[in-house]
C-alpha cells in the first residue's frame, strides 16, 4: 500500500511540474536562431524553413605544365621550341539562391587563362548573371541575362569543379568566346524536367564577332562567321534519365559522381543561326549560310564495388556544319604569343584544331578505385579521345588525353597529372607531326 501511495505522489508532483514547465514555456519568447542555423552548408538562410537561401562557392584550378610547342612558335619574338608554365587555368567565385517563392538569381564571375604572357591585372569578368522564375514546379522555368543554359550536348556547359579529366572536352562548347563569353549567351531559356525527360530550351542574341579575337574581316573561299548582324540562335538539349536524377538549379553538368549516384543518361541537342556563316565561291560571289550542329550522346556514372570503386563513362556524337572548310584552333591557356611559320594550320604554343565542319566523335572512361586508398585518400584514372573528320583537313584528327586524379578530399581537393598529344598540320590540312604536354593541376573548390 505505501508503494503504492508514493506511486501516486510521485505521479502526481510529475504532472504539477510539468504543468508548472508548460506554463513557463508559454510565457517565455521563443529562443531565436542560433547563429550557425542561419548559415550553414555554404548558404545563408533568408527565412525561418530555409526555403529562401543565398549560396556561395569557390574554385581555384592551378596548372604547371612541360611541353612541346608547334613548330614555329616564338615568345615575345624569341623562338620556342618548348617550355614549363605555371598559370591559373580557373578561378570563380558563384553566388545564387531561391531568394524568394519561385525566384531564382545565379551570378559568376572570375578569371581564366592567367599566365607569364597575360595582360596583368585585367580583372574578373561576368561569366553568368541571369534570373529565373518558376511557373510550374519543377516542370517549367522560365529565364534571362547571361547564362550557359544551351543547346547540343551535357558538356557544353560542364560543372568544372567536377570534371574527370584535366580538362572539358572543349570542342563541344561550339562558339567559344567567338560569339559568346566563354560559353556564356544572352539569352531567354526555359528549362525543367517531364517525368524522366529532362529539357532546356533556348534563344540567344550572338555577340559581335568583331569582337572576338579570332575575328578575320576579309572573306575567303573557307567558311568564317559573317560580320552582319547576327540572327538569334536556337539551342536544345533533351536527355532522358533512367536512373537517378539529376538537379538541373544551374545549367552545368557533373563530370563525375564519384560513386555517390547511379546515372543513366541519353541525350541529343541542336544549335542553329541562320546566315550566321559566310564565304565566296570560285566566281567570287558572296554567299551565306547557316549554322547548324546536332549531337547525341550516352552518360553512365556510377558505383560498381563495395569499397567505394565507381566507373564513369561518357560518349558523344556531334556534327557541326560551320560551313565549307571552317576550321578553328583551341589553346587552352596558350604559353606563347606569336609564330614565325605561317604553313603550320595550328599556330603557336599549343594550338590545335579542335572545331571544324564535319564529324566528331569522343569517348572518356574513368575507373575510381576504392575509398581510402592511400590513406583516406583514392585515384582515379582516366582515358579520353576526341577523334574528328574535318573537311579542310587531309588526315583524321585524333588528340588523346590519359591521367590519373589523386582524390585527396573528393573534388574538394584534388590532384591531376595528365598527358595530352595533339596533331600538327599545315594549312594545307596535311599531318606532319604530334606534340606531347605533360600537365600537372591542383585543384581546390567549396
Amino acid at each position: 500500500m505505501k508503494a503504492l501511495k508514493y506511486a501516486v505522489a510521485f505521479c502526481g508532483l510529475s504532472a504539477l511540474f510539468l504543468s508548472l514547465e508548460a506554463k513557463a514555456q508559454e510565457q517565455q519568447p521563443a529562443p531565436e536562431k542560433t547563429k550557425h542555423e542561419f548559415w550553414h552548408d555554404k548558404k545563408l538562410y533568408l527565412n525561418e524553413d530555409g526555403s529562401n537561401y543565398l549560396k556561395f562557392a569557390l574554385l581555384s584550378q592551378v596548372w604547371i605544365r612541360n611541353q612541346e610547342y608547334n613548330p614555329g612558335t616564338t615568345i615575345f619574338d624569341s623562338p620556342k621550341s618548348s617550355g614549363t608554365d605555371i598559370g591559373i587555368r580557373r578561378f570563380r567565385i558563384q553566388m545564387y539562391g531561391q531568394v524568394a517563392d519561385r525566384v531564382f538569381i545565379y551570378g559568376q564571375i572570375g578569371q581564366n587563362n592567367f599566365n607569364n604572357v597575360s595582360d596583368r591585372k585585367q580583372g574578373f569578368f561576368i561569366h553568368d548573371a541571369l534570373g529565373e522564375y518558376e511557373i510550374d514546379k519543377g516542370r517549367l522555368s522560365l529565364g534571362a541575362g547571361l547564362s550557359s543554359w544551351t543547346g547540343l550536348s551535357r558538356f557544353s556547359a560542364s560543372s568544372v569543379g567536377s570534371i574527370m579529366g584535366i580538362d572539358i572536352p572543349l570542342f563541344l562548347e561550339s562558339t567559344n568566346d567567338v560569339t559568346d563569353q566563354f560559353v556564356r549567351k544572352l539569352s531567354f531559356y526555359a528549362k525543367g524536367k517531364l517525368g524522366k525527360l529532362d529539357y532546356r530550351v533556348a534563344f540567344a542574341q550572338p555577340l559581335a564577332i568583331q569582337k572576338s579575337s579570332s575575328y578575320v574581316a576579309a572573306i575567303s573561299e573557307r567558311s568564317n562567321f559573317s560580320p552582319k548582324p547576327p540572327q538569334m540562335q536556337y539551342n536544345g538539349y533533351f536527355q532522358y534519365q533512367f536512373k537517378d536524377q539529376e538537379s538541373n538549379l544551374t545549367p552545368y553538368a557533373t563530370g563525375s559522381y564519384l560513386g555517390k549516384k547511379k546515372v543513366l543518361n541519353i541525350g541529343a541537342g541542336i544549335v542553329y543561326q541562320q546566315d550566321a556563316m559566310w564565304h565566296k565561291n570560285i566566281a567570287n560571289d558572296t554567299i551565306h549560310t547557316d549554322m547548324l550542329h546536332l549531337a547525341a550522346d550516352v552518360f553512365y556514372d556510377a558505383p560498381i564495388g563495395s569499397r567505394g570503386e565507381a566507373i564513369s563513362f561518357y560518349g558523344n556524337f556531334t556534327h557541326y556544319d560551320f560551313g565549307p572548310n571552317y576550321i578553328r584552333n583551341a589553346a587552352p591557356m596558350n604559353p606563347a604569343n606569336g609564330s614565325n611559320d605561317s604553313s603550320i594550320l595550328n599556330g603557336s604554343g599549343n594550338g590545335f584544331p579542335a572545331y571544324g565542319t564535319g564529324n566528331v566523335l569522343y569517348a572518356q572512361l574513368g575507373y575510381k578505385l576504392k575509398d581510402n586508398l592511400i590513406g583516406t585518400t583514392t585515384l582515379m584514372p582516366y582515358v579520353a579521345i576526341q577523334h574528328a573528320h574535318y573537311e579542310r583537313l587531309n588526315k583524321d584528327m585524333s588528340f588523346y588525353d590519359i591521367g590519373v586524379n589523386w582524390l585527396l578530399n573528393g573534388q574538394t581537393s584534388k590532384f591531376t597529372v595528365s598527358y595530352q598529344n595533339r596533331p600538327i598540320y599545315t594549312t594545307s590540312g596535311n599531318l606532319i607531326d604530334h606534340k606531347g604536354a605533360f600537365i600537372a593541376q591542383y585543384q581546390v573548390s567549396i
